[in-house]
């Protein structure tokens, strides 16, 4: 028969730091290892549920070079950009990108529904209004893109890293691992 030595619990002591009171090295090592903590969940959703808000359903994107979203109107691209006047600063891009298709929309529809117009009513126009719109989610797509891209960025950030540390209350080694 074998015998084998009980093991005893024992108790370590370590003593730990909050961020700012590590050496400029822990921090960076801390940095590093916490650099994706802001982006590890879905971080989009507040962006995706302001777009579903104007009526734009966003399906997907990417960042990189290839920087896109992809998406499309749940309402008209009518509502669509009268919600975007209605819900969004006068200096977000997408107020303009709005503003400029509703100017340009305005003008084509009246003379397509003008019937003292030569254009009453005719195909040209009609396709006008049809490319009008898709023109219209590309570039909201892409102002979504582009807020997405600017999120992520900041979220990544140094600053932003720092801020979840301190609100999260983290403590670390004295080297700068996470306790």
């Amino acid at each position: 028969m074998k015998h084998t030595k009980a093991k005893t619990m024992r108790t370590i002591k370590t003593k730990v730091y909050e961020f700012n009171e590590l050496c400029e090295a822990a921090k960076e090592k801390a940095l590093s290892s916490l650099a994706y903590i802001n982006v590890e969940d879905e971080w989009w959703n507040s962006t995706y549920e302001d777009a579903a808000r104007i009526g734009l359903q966003i399906d997907g994107f990417d960042l990189d070079r290839r920087r896109h979203a992809t998406g499309c109107f749940n309402l008209s691209a009518v509502e669509v950009a009268q919600n975007v006047l209605n819900e969004h600063g006068a200096m977000c891009e997408t107020y303009k990108t709005a503003e400029d298709f509703l100017n340009d929309h305005n003008l084509i529809f009246a003379d397509y529904m003008s019937e003292d117009s030569p254009n009453y009513e005719s195909a040209e126009l009609d396709a006008q209004l049809v490319n009008l719109e898709s023109e219209f989610l590309k570039s909201l797509l892409e102002d979504y893109s582009i807020m997405l891209q600017n999120e992520y960025e900041y979220l990544t950030s140094e600053a932003a890293i720092i801020e979840a540390i301190e609100a999260n209350e983290y403590e670390f080694t004295e080297d700068g691992s996470l306790v």
